[in-house]
């Protein structure tokens, strides 16, 4: 105070500070307070681990704990470091199963306690164990589930986390105030964090109670037995019935670190066995997608098909007419942007899985299996594997702009037979075709529809490269992307095609002195020829005089 009104001037300055020191003369200190006052210690004591300190060694908060579970009142109740820990009892610690619960699909459930797996709570998200640990708090049974688990178990990175309660998505919300209630048919809680979403379901049950919420039926099915709303509830037992596969029936807790088996998913892992839980068909039937999972998971973990579960997916694939075309998009995305595409691909088709989400390609493989529309595609695909290998942007536009190409030609070659139409008309009428029929089986939305059009338009105009028209059609922003799927359609069918990739390569690598010289050497070549207008016959006007 003394310092900040010597900085003052004036009378005012002067007035403040004799204030304060004489204030500060007249008023001793308390004797009580100077009493209580403790003097300072020495870096000795506070280098001592038995000096009276407010901290606690970390070690110390987790061994400050009584046999019966209160916490000790002094420093002499703590158990020595050198002394034998005792040993914590998890003998309560397991789910909470239902004695009276006989299933007919799982075998006998195994327990692999933490000495018996490799998961520790370093690989898992903090996120994640702060909603197991709060959870847990709060009086709720709560475990990681499913591919997590798996990828731990093969060493891989999980790309999420995914949790499994007893508690209703209500009671979720009631105990995490960053939580939002997701999803009509399956309602789920997605806890937030910053970028990371963690994801909590509740233990789903079997669809023959019959439970209503606010009249309206919480398990609905449809007339094929696919599953239309399924916010049934049950126990941990019913939720491992409820699982897809045996490799994603596998279960983690926080407070014993052991993992609940209840599907033999542990045996599945080291046979490499993708296996479905219950009865295929009607699996299946619950929801077909399981059909596209099933694929993802055998060409991503390199993994075979158990017989049982490859054997009626070529029968029951027509089930994924049934299915969302929003849902669909997203489960294409996962099979073709992952890094298994070609192997996605080359799996649909042997298990005729293309017939029912992209006719039109099918019917274009069946006639030439091998030709180069199948040359094209795989080496779109392969290339896409690649860039996410080696984490490139990829996009879902250029992919199906590869698969579909060949259709939209097939079908412009027609309408020029038969209508007459110029080659823009027939290509634009081609397009609009192909992408209707499939957005409505895929629904891809028109952020990328819009782009697989600029790609199969920039290709007839690529041709044509006189003048200034090489120079202006570097320009455009989807140049980069039509001279790649041009330099790949190069690949499958070469010919001219290919010598007009390589003048595109050369062009673009060169500078603009260069880009002249390729331009003049081009001649009359690459010019597109106009065809002479017709002319018009001159309307003759009557005069005015006939017209009265």
């Amino acid at each position: 105070m003394l310092d900040f009104c010597r900085k003052l001037t004036g009378k005012k300055a002067k007035a403040i500070t004799e204030a304060v020191v004489e204030q500060t003369e007249t008023q001793p200190e308390p004797a009580a307070a100077a009493a209580e006052r403790r003097p300072r210690r020495t870096n000795a004591e506070y280098s001592r681990n038995d000096s009276p300190r407010p901290g606690r060694p970390p070690r110390e908060r987790y061994d400050n704990q009584r046999q019966d579970g209160s916490r000790a009142a002094t420093n002499t109740d703590r158990p020595r470091y050198d002394s034998p820990r005792p040993r914590r009892d998890t003998s309560n610690l397991g789910p909470k199963l239902n004695p009276d619960h006989q299933s007919t699909v799982l075998p006998a459930l195994r327990v692999i306690s933490r000495d018996q797996h490799s998961i520790s709570r370093k690989d898992i998200s903090p996120n994640a164990l702060k909603v197991l640990y709060r959870l847990n708090d709060a009086g709720f049974e709560a475990y990681l589930v499913g591919g997590c688990i798996r990828d731990l178990l093969l060493g891989l990175i999980p790309k999420d986390f995914d949790v499994v309660t007893n508690a209703t998505p209500d009671e979720v919300r009631a105990v995490f105030k960053n939580c939002r209630l997701i999803g009509r048919r399956f309602r789920l809680a997605h806890v937030v964090f910053g970028r990371e979403v963690i994801e909590v379901a509740t233990f789903r049950g079997h669809h023959s109670g019959g439970e209503e919420e606010e009249n309206i039926p919480a398990g609905v099915r449809s007339d094929h037995g696919q599953i239309l709303r399924d916010n049934v509830y049950g126990t941990i037992e019913e939720d491992a019935e409820r699982r897809d596969f045996s490799i994603n029936a596998l279960y983690y807790s926080v407070r014993d670190f052991a993992i609940y088996d209840f599907a033999n998913g542990v045996e599945a892992i080291q046979q490499r066995k993708i296996e479905l839980i219950g009865d295929p068909e009607t699996r299946y039937r619950e929801d077909p997608v399981r059909i596209l999972r099933a694929i993802r998971f055998a060409t991503k973990l390199n993994m075979d098909l158990a017989p049982t579960t490859a054997a009626l997916i070529p029968e029951l694939a027509i089930l994924l007419k049934n299915i969302p075309a929003a849902r669909l998009f997203d489960e294409s995305l996962k099979l073709l942007m992952a890094g298994k595409a070609f192997d996605n691909f080359v799996m649909m088709r042997d298990l005729g899985i293309l017939k029912q989400l992209l006719p039109q390609v099918h019917k274009v493989l069946k006639q030439d299996s091998e030709g180069k529309m199948f040359s094209l595609i795989a080496n779109a695909l392969q290339d896409t594997d690649e860039r996410v290998a080696q984490d490139k942007p990829v996009t879902p536009a250029f992919i199906y702009a590869a698969l579909l190409w060949y259709p939209v030609e097939l079908r412009m070659q027609t309408l020029l037979i038969e209508s007459g139409l110029n080659d823009i008309d027939a290509l634009n009428i081609a397009m609009t075709e192909v992408l209707d029929d499939l957005v409505r089986t895929i629904g891809i939305p028109k952020r990328f529809t819009l782009v697989v059009r600029d790609l199969w338009s920039l290709q007839g105009r690529l041709s044509k490269r006189a003048g200034r028209r090489a120079f202006k059609l570097m320009e455009l922003p989807k140049f980069r992307g039509a001279f790649d799927f041009m330099q790949l359609r190069a690949k499958a069918e070469g010919g001219q095609l290919a010598e007009l990739a390589l003048w595109w390569q050369q062009f673009v690598n060169a500078d603009d002195a260069e880009r002249e010289e390729l331009v003049l050497d081009l001649g009359k070549e690459g010019v597109d020829v106009k065809r002479p207008r017709r002319k018009r016959k001159p309307v003759r006007r009557k005069p005015a005089a006939d017209q009265a």
